[in-house]
């Protein structure tokens, strides 16, 4: 008897010991990885003391209903166009159902977590608490051991699956701890804007959407600041003026409280006054020396410098083209992170924006989607920041509100960052879009593909993707269809203002060291948005590329760190683009020969990071306008961009090559070169004030 009674205890303790791994029949896999990286060591399992901080992201409420939501404020045919929402309203709105919140809640009290140790996020898109590894075993059905990661040493808890109970699973994203691992990103590098230069012509480039930049020899600081005679040479204020029709702001225009410019900066871009000054006193006729931005430093971010030396040319590039067409209204400058990771080359800030949506949105801080909520641990940077001199403050959420228009030239490409990565922060531009925030980024310097790598990585060495390096490249974020694409035209050599533009291309060594042509292309993440479905159907029908395509799209799957994988798009059909991708870029604007002063010396710029300020400066001066009549901003710009495009000056001469092609060319209509076309501010003013 004593013998059976001890194999039995021992029977139960083994039930017991094995209840977590073993599931009961109502339990399914809510989440599974397939493989490990190599970078990674299953380890030991977990002590079943060990506290681990858990969080379940709950299944949000109308996300897919986003896009119908953004719609409905910014189709200029819809009855509530530029009613934008409150921060509230977008919390209210996608927030998870009270179904879901209670029923995970109950799930979570049956299984021993008690509801006071239960925390709810702000923004009500999930639950916190703490739990041990035994706690955390028996709510998931699963195992937790530790992995040691072989590139930085680090070790953290995870588990290959875990289950949920059939009723629970729908009402659940994720959970962590879980299957996260970090995947690695191969090409962050070529998010970095490295300087590269070519040592005989003292030529410079900036990588990503960057500055392009040599120094002139032409001087137009001798011409009268109206001067119309050398834009084939060097685009001045009134250049950009002329080409676009923007009449002078004076003195005496209303500077409305609520409509300052926004204009992001990083990568040590600090502007230097005297060039401002410089540049004001050379080219403007009304702006007085010592004009400024209004400063927003986010997590540690710094505005200016005294040393010519360690003057930003893209920064002073930005504001030089913007301040003469939105003058007297302000600039607001955000320059995101400290000195410390700026100035770090090792992949410690990929462009991924986060930092930076979180200080204009605090819910973003804690926002769940794709499997992700907050900032990436492996991609974003973490504040405080430990390293000596870093911002020892705690991450900035909420702490500026947006303005109106924000334009931003920087970025990289979609093959660069997880799907998931990029979805999530796409669906921030569509919440802030909501607010009647208008997002414009650069698209581009590189026509299709990217700059070769001589590093390798993912579209290294030809910047193209795919087995055979030949597949056309679509940059990011601008694919997001929450946001507005630009890209570059240029005043030809011998033409004038008065002739039509052509898209920008400038061959290497005239005068950068790299091929500079306007950035455009199909993404291979998001479909083609419905407010373009139909100027990209003309594109196609009428002016096809000729060029084998692919029609798939890149899905978010089991590895929630998961890129996208062109080669399988494209599946061997050999096609080189995707057909049914997003289109970019929406938009274009002048980008070459930008008249600036950088330390203390007169020099030419180009870039999509030309372009994009001018436009973005346009729609500030119309929303100043709007303000002014008792209107709101406009908000989202492409529904209405794209709903009368007659308001824009067509471009139809011109490609952007890449990949060993000639890229796609500007043709009438839009194209994935230069968009609909550059601004026509009087009839872009005359629409937009008749508009609600």
């Amino acid at each position: 008897m004593k013998d059976i009674t001890t194999l039995l205890s021992l029977a139960a303790l083994l039930v017991v010991a094995g209840a977590s791994a073993i599931p009961p029949p109502h339990y399914e896999v809510h989440e599974k990885r397939e493989t490990l990286h190599p970078r990674w060591t299953k380890r030991d399992r977990v002590e079943s003391h060990k506290l681990f901080p858990m969080r379940i992201g709950l299944t949000q409420t109308n996300l897919n209903m986003g896009y119908e939501h953004l719609m409905d404020v910014s189709n200029p045919t819809s009855p509530n166009f530029g009613k934008h929402w409150t921060s509230d309203e977008v919390i209210a709105a996608f927030r998870p159902s009270r179904e879901t919140e209670d029923a995970v809640r109950t799930w979570l009290i049956e299984n021993g977590i008690p509801s006071t140790r239960i925390t709810h996020s702000d923004n009500k898109g999930w639950f916190a608490f703490y739990a041990t590894a035994a706690d955390a075993e028996r709510l998931l059905r699963t195992e937790f051991h530790e992995y040691e990661d072989a590139e930085t040493g680090g070790v953290i808890p995870g588990c290959d699956a875990y289950h949920l109970p059939q009723h629970v699973r729908r009402h659940i994203d994720y959970v962590s701890p879980g299957i996260k691992l970090l995947a690695p990103v191969e090409s962050r590098r070529s998010l970095q804007r490295e300087v590269v230069r070519d040592e005989e012509s003292g030529l410079e480039k900036r990588n990503a959407h960057g500055l392009l930049q040599t120094q002139a020899e032409a001087n137009c600081t001798g011409s009268a600041p109206d001067d119309l005679s050398t834009c084939d040479v060097a685009i001045t204020p009134a250049c950009v003026a002329a080409l676009y029709q923007i009449p002078p702001a004076t003195t005496t225009t209303t500077k409305h409280a609520n409509n300052s410019m926004g204009i992001f900066e990083s990568e040590l871009q600090f502007y230097y006054q005297k060039d401002l000054n410089s540049f004001f006193t050379n080219f403007t006729r009304n702006i007085k020396n010592g004009t400024h931005p209004v400063p927003a430093n986010i997590d540690g971010g710094m505005q200016k410098v005294d040393d010519p030396y360690e003057a930003g040319g893209e920064v002073n590039l930005d504001l030089m083209l913007a301040y003469p067409i939105v003058y007297p209204q302000t600039i607001t400058l955000y320059n995101v992170d400290d000195f410390i990771v700026q100035a770090n080359q090792n992949d410690t800030y990929t462009f991924g924006f986060n930092t930076f949506l979180d200080a204009l949105d605090g819910s973003y801080c804690s926002f769940s989607a794709y499997n992700e909520t907050g900032n990436d641990p492996y991609l974003d940077q973490a504040y405080p920041d430990p390293l000596i001199g870093g911002w020892t403050g705690q991450l900035m959420c909420g702490t500026f509100k947006p303005t109106n228009v924000i334009s931003l030239s920087y970025g990289g490409q979609e093959s660069d960052l997880p799907i998931s990565y990029q979805k999530r922060q796409c669906l921030e531009y569509m919440k802030l879009g909501l607010q009647g925030v208008s997002f414009l980024f650069a698209s581009g310097d590189s026509g299709v593909s990217n700059y070769p790598s001589s590093a390798g990585g993912i579209d290294g060495p030809t910047g193209c993707l795919g087995p055979n390096l030949n597949i056309f490249n679509p940059t990011w974020p601008g694919t997001c269809p929450y946001v507005t694409s630009v890209g570059a035209t240029k005043v030809y050599p011998g033409f004038t203002v008065n002739d039509p533009e052509s898209a920008v291309y400038d061959p290497a060594g005239f005068p950068y060291s790299v091929n500079y042509s306007s950035g455009g292309g199909f993404s291979n993440i998001y479909p083609i948005p419905s407010y373009q479905a139909a100027a990209v159907g003309v594109y196609f029908e009428s002016h096809d590329p000729g060029y084998p395509f692919y029609s798939a799209l890149s899905n978010d799957t089991g590895d929630i760190k998961l890129l996208p994988d062109v080669g399988a798009l494209a599946g061997g059909s050999g096609g080189i683009y995707n057909r049914i991708g997003r289109g970019i870029p929406d938009v274009s604007a002048n980008g070459d020969n930008i008249a600036v002063y950088g330390g203390g010396n007169f020099s030419l710029s180009g870039g999509t990071s030309a372009s994009t300020p001018i436009f973005s400066a346009v729609i500030n001066r119309i929303n100043e306008e709007r303000l002014i009549a008792g209107k709101g901003p406009i908000g989202f710009l492409n529904p209405s961009l794209y709903a009368n495009p007659g308001m824009l000056n067509d471009i139809v001469n011109g490609s952007n090559p890449g990949c060993n092609t000639i890229g796609f060319s500007a043709v009438p209509g839009w194209d994935p070169v230069t968009g609909l076309g550059t601004p026509n501010f009087p009839k872009m003013l005359e629409y937009y004030m008749g508009l609600p």
